[in-house]
Order: C-alpha cells, then sequence, then structure tokens
C-alpha cells in the first residue's frame, strides 16, 4: 500500500490552492502529498468570481475584470463604481492549467484522477479506498460534501443558491462590458429570491445567469424560460447563439460543517464550511482558508480546532433563517441594503473585514422586524 504524509481529494479550488501552497513552501519538502480527483480536470466546469483591492494573485489568469457593477431591484436600481475594489473572474479551466503545471514541478506532489469509494479512519493512519487503489496517510484533507449529514440536520435551514448560466453571443451590440450585473431582482420572484448575474465580455458577449435562494431545484425548462425572457425581454438581444452551458448549486447554510474534522481529518472547501453562507462566495475565502491552514499546521495545531465560530457566523446564521422563512421577500432584504448603504461598504462586510461600527451601518439597513423574529427565534 502506497504512504503518504498527506491527502487531498478534490482537485477544485481548494485541493490545487493547498497543494500548489504544501508544494512550494520549503517547511513542507520532505512530505510526501497525493492528490485525487475523479475527473482530469481538463474541462471548463465552472467560474469563479470574487472582488478584492487593486492587483492581485490570481490576475495572470483572469478572465475579465470589472471597476462598476449593477444593482437592480423592483424599485430600486443603481451602477456603482467598485473603487478601491475590481469585480474579477476566472475560468475553471484556466484555473486548472495554471495549478496542474504548477504542481507537476513539485517532486514531492503526485496528481492521480482516481474515484475515491472510502474513508477508514484509523488510530495511526487514514485509509482512502479508490478505484485505483488504496492509499495510507497520515492527514487527510477532503473536499467531498457530505450532503446527507447536512441534510438531515434540522438545526440549521438548507437553502441552495442554484443557477444556470448561458453564454451568448449577440448579432447587435448589447451588453455594458465595463459593468458586471452583480443581482438584478427586476424578474418575477415567484415566492422565491430568484435574480439575474450577468457578466459581459464584451458588448456582444456575456454570461447570462438566472440565480436563486431557495430550499427547492427548479426543473431545467424553467431556468431556460426565464433565461430567453430576459434576453428577449429585458436585454432585447434580439438574436444570439448560446457557446456555453453552466449548472450548479451551492448550500447556503450554517450548519457546521466542522463538526466531523478530526486530527487527522479535515473537510475543506464547501465541504468544510468555507463558502460564505449568505452569499455563497468560495474562491477568495478559499484562498484565505489555506493561508490561515498552513499557519495552522506549521503551530502543529490540532486539525479538529481549525474552525471557530466568530460574529459573521452569527450574522450569517440570522440572515439564512430570515431568508428561509421569507424566501419571496428576499428582493427586499438586498434592495434595502443597496439603497442605504454604499458598495464598498457592503463588500467589506461580506469580506468580513468590517468594524463593529461598519457591522451596525449594515445591520441598520436591514428590514427590522424579519431579524429581530429570527434573533428571538435563535435566543428562545
Amino acid at each position: 500500500m502506497d504512504t503518504y504524509d498527506f491527502i487531498i481529494i478534490g482537485a477544485g479550488a481548494a485541493g490545487l490552492l493547498l497543494a500548489d501552497v504544501l508544494g512550494k513552501d520549503p517547511y513542507f519538502r520532505d512530505k510526501n502529498i497525493l492528490l485525487l480527483d475523479k475527473n482530469p480536470k481538463d474541462q471548463n466546469d465552472r467560474t469563479w468570481c470574487f472582488w478584492e483591492k487593486g492587483d492581485g494573485n490570481f490576475d495572470a489568469i483572469l478572465h475579465k475584470r470589472w471597476n462598476h457593477i449593477y444593482f437592480g431591484g423592483q424599485s430600486f436600481d443603481q451602477r456603482s463604481d467598485l473603487s478601491p475594489y475590481s469585480y474579477k473572474m476566472i475560468r475553471g479551466i484556466d484555473f486548472y492549467r495554471e495549478y496542474l503545471s504548477r504542481i507537476q514541478h513539485y517532486p514531492n506532489i503526485t496528481f492521480l484522477p482516481a474515484t475515491v469509494d472510502k474513508v477508514v479512519e484509523q488510530k495511526d493512519a487514514i485509509t482512502v479506498h479508490t478505484d485505483r487503489g488504496t492509499y495510507r496517510g497520515q492527514k487527510l484533507f477532503n473536499s467531498i460534501l457530505d450532503a446527507d449529514a447536512m441534510s438531515s440536520q434540522q438545526k440549521f435551514p438548507v437553502l441552495k443558491q442554484h443557477f444556470l448560466g448561458w453564454i451568448v453571443k449577440t448579432e447587435k451590440p448589447v451588453f455594458d462590458q465595463g459593468t458586471a450585473t452583480f443581482m438584478d431582482f427586476s424578474i418575477p420572484q415567484e415566492g422565491n429570491t430568484r435574480f439575474m448575474y450577468v457578466l459581459p465580455f464584451s458588448a456582444t458577449e456575456a454570461l447570462v445567469e438566472y440565480t436563486l435562494f431557495s430550499a427547492e431545484l427548479l426543473p431545467k425548462t424553467e431556468y431556460e424560460q426565464a433565461l430567453r425572457a430576459y434576453l428577449e425581454d429585458i436585454l432585447e438581444a434580439g438574436n444570439y447563439t448560446i457557446q456555453e452551458k453552466e449548472y450548479g448549486q451551492i448550500p447556503m447554510t450554517s450548519y457546521e460543517f466542522w463538526s466531523k474534522n478530526t486530527d487527522r481529518h479535515l473537510y475543506i472547501g464547501v465541504a468544510g464550511g468555507w463558502a460564505k453562507a449568505s452569499t455563497g462566495y468560495t474562491f477568495m475565502r478559499t484562498y484565505k482558508k489555506v493561508k490561515e491552514l498552513i499557519n495552522y499546521m506549521k503551530a502543529d495545531s490540532p486539525l479538529s480546532s481549525f474552525i471557530q465560530k466568530d460574529r459573521y457566523w452569527y450574522y450569517d446564521l440570522l440572515l439564512l433563517d430570515v431568508l428561509y422563512k421569507n424566501n419571496g421577500k428576499g428582493h427586499l432584504l438586498f434592495e434595502s441594503l443597496f439603497r442605504k448603504c454604499d458598495t464598498e461598504l457592503i463588500l467589506k462586510f461580506l469580506d468580513e473585514e468590517s468594524t463593529i461600527t461598519e457591522d451596525l451601518k449594515v445591520i441598520a439597513a436591514c428590514p427590522k422586524t424579519p431579524f429581530l423574529k429570527a434573533l428571538f427565534g435563535r435566543l428562545f
């Protein structure tokens, strides 16, 4: 049986970012590392977006960046200058190519396309059974989501951020290529929180995505009908062709994913609760969590204690309680937020870098009654 110091399951953002940092840090040079994923990562299967100030570590592989965003509500809309931030997009395939290329140059890391069948933790090691063989490791970093454990618990509501996106090419200029549509709630809500998300690459090409925050998925045809209606009736796009499609879902919950962590087995990425529970944004949070994890490992701290709750966890908990119980009124919450707060403050708050005083400004901008009900529901 092949033995490794570290085994990483999943070559998505969390797995590849972690493998890259472990590979280039001299501190871990003597550690043998196995990276497993059931896919060879040669397809453009996702898009990651994030905001940050100025230039960043991922600029070389950006597909596009925007300096303005548009927010559309049913009674309010605005176009905002993002300064000092930029909104940035990375295509999955560009990220995979860059980071798999890096990993090939680290002599202590092996990437193996394999499907994981079972993980067994023993007292002195962890064994990972795959369709390519069985591997033994001292520590396991696992990005496989335990959806059953999340869905079967009753303590924390579980919403899904689910979406269908089309990259479309139009015959005439339609899009403002300098402005990303962050949320457009002008569409019918149908008892849920529903919005359009538009990332224009040029005046004639964009990713147009129909997104919901709700408990249940939709039939595929309903996403498609909404996209067609938006393109034809709102954007008046005229003739267009669909070049690519992107479907996905991200759990939105304050469920304590990390409760299953042990000193040998750490869940990472979405499976570890690294996605922002109230928004689904994952990429930059994962990047920051990986840096925290590396420092944590160097201090020889127990993996079981890596994640700690902070005040933002409680903010997300209350917001998700509100959205779960008032799913058709989510647009009112976001309209109130963008109407009363500067966009820079909202992004800083969502980045979990705000001060207590700034937190209070954001909280004051939200509808009071549903949040007070959610708070009392949690306290009593």
